[in-house]
């Protein structure tokens, strides 16, 4: 498709190569058909299983503060999951917008449950979009697009 490969020269110009996702899901499916439908799109793509795993890849965990500068470097967008044992997505997503190296990385938030005073909360904390689950192929093309707006 002649589009998708003028959209990929443009989205080339904005970074040396591919975004780099985290994708952060506590549920294996759903993780797995996020990284799929990111890297139809051209997205580098990690996971992590919890919020915890997500601040550690960041360097935001306790042993892995080394791991800071490399990694942010790295991430172009954080996708969570909102529903998630140990640490909510909210709650990663206030840590993130709190940390000074990291607020500036765009994050949304996906849920499967579509509660407006959770969409609100997640918003006003600084969530760049709440995603209802299970994403489509629709809704991480309008990701790549809103990314490049915010990073250009």
């Amino acid at each position: 498709m002649a589009g998708g490969s003028m959209e990929n020269a443009m989205v080339g110009g904005g970074y040396t190569d591919e975004p780099h996702v985290l994708a952060v899901d506590d549920n294996l499916i759903d993780r797995k058909l996020v990284e799929r439908l990111l890297k139809n799109s051209s997205c580098k793509v990690t996971t992590a299983e919890n919020g915890l795993r997500a601040l550690e890849y960041l360097g935001l965990g306790d042993e892995k503060r080394t791991a800071l500068e490399d990694n942010v470097s790295k991430v172009n967008l954080i996708i969570t999951d909102y529903c998630m044992p140990g640490m909510t997505g909210y709650e990663l997503l206030k840590k993130i917008k709190e940390s000074s190296s990291l607020k500036e990385i765009p994050v949304v938030i996906m849920s499967s449950e579509n509660i407006p005073t959770r969409i609100n909360k997640c918003l006003e904390e600084g969530a760049q979009m709440f995603m209802l689950k299970p994403l489509k192929q629709s809704d991480v093309v309008k990701l790549r697009c809103n990314l490049m707006n915010c990073r250009s």
